[in-house]
C-alpha cells in the first residue's frame, strides 16, 4: 500500500501538458517531453522546426497520447495561437507547461547586434512569460499546475561571448521566483530546471573536441557528460504532486558542476 501510494503521487496519468523546444531526437526538450508521456500526461510539442514531427511520430509509435505544432514563440500572435491550438487539441487547459524553447548567439559582446539580442531575449524570456501567463490563467481556474522553465549554468556564472543567452537565462531565474510569489496561492508551482554540460546535439562539437571536452570535464565533479535522460525524471518529480511543496526553487542538473 505504501508502495502504491508512493507510485501514485508520480503519476501524471489524466494531466494535460505543454512542452516547447522539442526540435531533436537528442535534445533536452524530448526527454523532458517524454518522461511526461511515460508518466501518463497527454502531451503537445510545439517547435518552429518541423523536425519536431519526427519525435512527434516516433512518441506516437510508442503509444503516448501526443500532439504536434509548429509555431515561431518569437512571433506574440503565432505563440498565442499556438497556445489557443494546444488547449484545443488537449480538450482544457494544460495542468503542466515546460518552457524549453530556447536559442543562443555568440559574438564578442562590444560586437553583439541589436537584431541578436532582440532574437534572443524574444525566445529564451519573452515567450516564457507570456506562454505562462496565458497556462496561469487557465491554471487558476483548475485550482492547479505546474509550470516548469529551463534555466542555465550561465543563470549563476558569467558566460562568455555570449551576452544575451547569459542575461535571458539569469532572468529566467528571476522570473520563476517572482512568479512564484504571485501564483503559489493560485495552487500554480513555478520552478526551474538548470542543465549543465549535456551529451546533446548542440554539445556534440565541444564533445568531438578533445581539449574543449577534457577542459569542460575537468570542471566536472561526476566526471563525465550529463546524459539527458536524466531530465525524464526532473521533469516527472517537478510536475507532479511528489513536489507539491516545492515553488520557486532552480534545479541544477549538472554532475556537481556549481559545486566546484
Amino acid at each position: 500500500m505504501i508502495r502504491e501510494e508512493m507510485i501514485k503521487r508520480f503519476d501524471l496519468s489524466g494531466k494535460k501538458a505543454v512542452v516547447t523546444g522539442v526540435g531533436s531526437m537528442e535534445g533536452i526538450g524530448r526527454y523532458l517531453a517524454e518522461g511526461l508521456c511515460e508518466a501518463g500526461a497527454e502531451v503537445v510539442l510545439i517547435n518552429r522546426s518541423e523536425r519536431m514531427f519526427q519525435v512527434r511520430d516516433i512518441f506516437q509509435e510508442k503509444g503516448y497520447a501526443v500532439h504536434g505544432l509548429l509555431a515561431d514563440l518569437t512571433d506574440r500572435e503565432q505563440l498565442k495561437g499556438a497556445f489557443a491550438q494546444s488547449v484545443s487539441l488537449l480538450g482544457e487547459g494544460p495542468d503542466i507547461l515546460v518552457n524549453c524553447a530556447g536559442m543562443q548567439k555568440r559574438s564578442d559582446s562590444m560586437d553583439f547586434t541589436e537584431e541578436d539580442w532582440d532574437a534572443v531575449m524574444a525566445l529564451n524570456l519573452n515567450a516564457v512569460f507570456f506562454l505562462s501567463q496565458l497556462a496561469a490563467r487557465e491554471m487558476k481556474k483548475k485550482g492547479k499546475g505546474k509550470i516548469i522553465n529551463i534555466a542555465s549554468m550561465l543563470s549563476w556564472l558569467g558566460g562568455y561571448r555570449v551576452p544575451a543567452y547569459t542575461a535571458s537565462k539569469t532572468a529566467v531565474v528571476g522570473l520563476t521566483r517572482a512568479l512564484t510569489n504571485e501564483w503559489i496561492r493560485d495552487g500554480i508551482h513555478v520552478n526551474a530546471i538548470a542543465p549543465g554540460y549535456i551529451a546533446t546535439d548542440m554539445n556534440r562539437p565541444l564533445m568531438e573536441d578533445p581539449v574543449r571536452s577534457q577542459e569542460i570535464l575537468s570542471r566536472i565533479p561526476a566526471g563525465v557528460w550529463g546524459d539527458p535522460k536524466a531530465f525524464q525524471a526532473a521533469a516527472v518529480f517537478l510536475a507532479s504532486d511528489a513536489s507539491d511543496y516545492i515553488s520557486g526553487a532552480v534545479i541544477p542538473v549538472d554532475g556537481g558542476f556549481l559545486c566546484r
